[in-house]
């Protein structure tokens, strides 16, 4: 079985649930990541939206897609 070395992301990510390993805390710490790349998501939809790359019409049409079929 072929390993692989962890990128600094995932040793940092290493070392926070070294210091505290409750579930709470690993809850709290996935919360965080989470409403991080939320906020990504939404600035670079916001931004796709102003330069005309995305539009209703274009988001209707990713709805009708079956993208687990891809």
């Amino acid at each position: 079985m072929e390993t692989a070395a962890l990128n600094p992301t995932q040793m940092h990510l290493l070392k926070l649930f070294a210091f505290n390993n409750s579930e709470e805390y690993a809850r709290e710490v996935q919360m965080v990541l989470t409403r991080h790349f939320q906020a990504q998501l939404d600035a670079e939809a916001d931004r796709l939206w102003d330069e005309g790359i995305l539009n209703q019409e274009k988001l209707d049409a990713i709805r009708q897609e079956d993208l687990h079929a891809k």
